[in-house]
This record gives C-alpha cells, structure tokens and sequence, in this order.
C-alpha cells in the first residue's frame, strides 16, 4: 500500500463505521417491527451502546480498539443478514453492502497495523502476527459465536419476559463474555516490534518471554526459504513467514502448544509469520537492519 492509501485507511474505517448507522438502520428497524417494545428498545440500545463503543475506538486507535472492531463488525453483519433473511426488512441491500465493506476493512492487515500502533511507545513499530491455522478454522469462529451470544442473549431473553431463562443465562454470560472477550484480545497482541536496538519477537503462543534479536548481531532478515530449518515461530501460522539469521544465538523459552510446558534452548536462526512481511522488511532496511 503507497504512503497517500495508508494515510487514507484511517479515515475510510472511521466514515464507514460512522456511516453504518445510516445504511442499515431500515433494515435492522424493519426487522424489530414485529418484536414488543421491550425487546425492540433493548435490541436497538444494545445496537447504538456497541456502534458508539467501536466509533470512540476507530477515534483512538488501540490493540483494545482493534479487538472491538474485529467483534463488532462481524456483528454487524450478521445482524444486517439476519435482518435481510426475516423478509420483512427494508433496505437490505445497503445494510449488506455496508455490513461487509466494513468487515474487509476491518480485517485488512493495514488496519490491523495502524490500530496496535496506537500504543506503540517512542520510536517502535509493531507489526501484528498472524493467528495460527488451527484457531482460524474453528477456535476464533466458535469464540466470538459464543461472545455474541453471552452478551446478547441475556438481556433480550429478559426483554421477552423469560425470567428463569434471562437470569441464567445472565449469571453465565457475564464471565464467559470475560473469558471470551479476553482470549480473543490476547491475539492482538501478538506481535513484531523495530525498536532501536533491533526486532522483538512478541509471541505468548510461541515463546514464554519476548525475545529480542538485536540489529547489530544480525547477519540478515529475509523471507523464510522453501524447506527452512530455522526454529519455528509461526505458530502453525499461514502465509510468508521471515527468518531472521544472527551471527550468535540468543537464549529463548519456546511454548509447547498442547503440552502444557515450555522449553529452553538458544537459536540464531528464527522464522516468524506477520501479517505483512513486505512492510517489515521495508521498515527493517530503513532502520539499517540488513534485509535480502
């Protein structure tokens, strides 16, 4: 993406998220019609409380403003689906239209970029790491399926008058949308960091502690050859991974996805998978950190 797209993609988020109202409002509106006045006043609260949460997120950008979005604009368009799907709702088309250009932007790897840069401190740059393949298939999906219903199931549930119903699934809700909501943050945080002294490799899936692979013992960063048997980092992660190869190795804890434990060693050849490579390799070469 050249600098003007990247300077650009702020504000294409923000106006589509402010906008969202406008363009799927008839269609949700269309869809409550039938429902009583408790549940049609919960559920549109519940829609306006969650789209101005996310607006002062995309406002100020945060890896807690990333999460959000990454939950709600998925929401968003399953409830403008749902709308369309009742057969009673107006203006589906825009609620759709619009429901998905939000979530492509959303989940854009620039996005993502610019968002967990919001905390960045000083002269840092942090590139987010992609989540491994075996929580995209089915783990991430299930968790924020889950999400969803723990926060609103009970409060419409109460709306409907199922009391017993609404209570339990209130008492229930509150600490698994904790849980949930938590998890799926944590993949935020995941990342690459340029700091002056060189590139941190931030993983709690892969190492136990940040590692840090200083610019000066750093023969070359590169992408990660066909066949690499540079110590794996990816996660299991999809998509162009980098290795980093240093003239000396440097001590590491790795975690042992499905074991419980974690193991010590040394390395001076490590391969990690960010979002977007080619921008850390750009951004690496800037900062005098030999690339190929």
């Amino acid at each position: 993406m050249n600098l003007s797209a990247g300077a650009l993609l702020p504000w294409a988020v923000r106006v589509a998220w402010v906008l969202l109202p406008f363009a799927a409002g008839p269609a949700l509106a269309g869809a409550l019609d039938g429902r009583s006045v408790a549940v049609r006043s919960v559920a549109s609260a519940g829609l306006w409380i969650g789209w101005a949460v996310v607006v002062v997120g995309v406002l100020v950008p945060h890896p807690i403003s990333l999460t959000a979005l990454r939950v709600a604009a998925p929401a968003a368009l399953a409830a403008c689906v749902a709308a369309a799907l009742s057969g009673e709702a107006a203006g589906a088309v825009p609620a759709l239209v619009a429901g998905t250009v939000m979530v492509a932007l959303a989940f854009t790897a620039q996005t993502g970029t610019w968002m967990v840069n919001g905390a960045a401190y000083g002269e840092e740059r942090r590139f987010l790491l992609r989540p491994p393949q075996a929580l995209m298939v089915l783990p991430i999906p299930s968790a924020w399926l889950l999400l969803m219903a723990a926060v609103a199931g009970p409060p419409l549930l109460l709306a409907a008058g199922r009391w017993v119903v609404g209570g339990l699934a209130l008492l229930a809700g509150v600490p698994l949308a904790l849980v949930l909501a938590r998890a799926l943050h944590s993949l935020t945080l995941r990342w690459a960091v340029l700091v002056p002294a060189g590139l941190v490799i931030k993983d709690h899936l892969a190492l136990v502690d940040p590692v840090l692979l200083r610019r000066t013992d750093m023969e070359v960063l590169r992408p990660a050859p066909a066949g690499s048997d540079a110590l794996d980092l990816t996660a299991g992660a999809p998509g162009l991974a980098l290795e980093a190869q240093l003239r000396e190795a440097v001590p590491l804890v790795r975690v042992v996805l499905g074991r419980r434990r974690s193991e010590p060693g040394r390395s001076a050849r490590l391969r990690f998978t960010p979002t977007r490579p080619g921008a850390v390799l750009a951004a690496a070469a800037q900062r005098r950190i030999p690339v190929r």
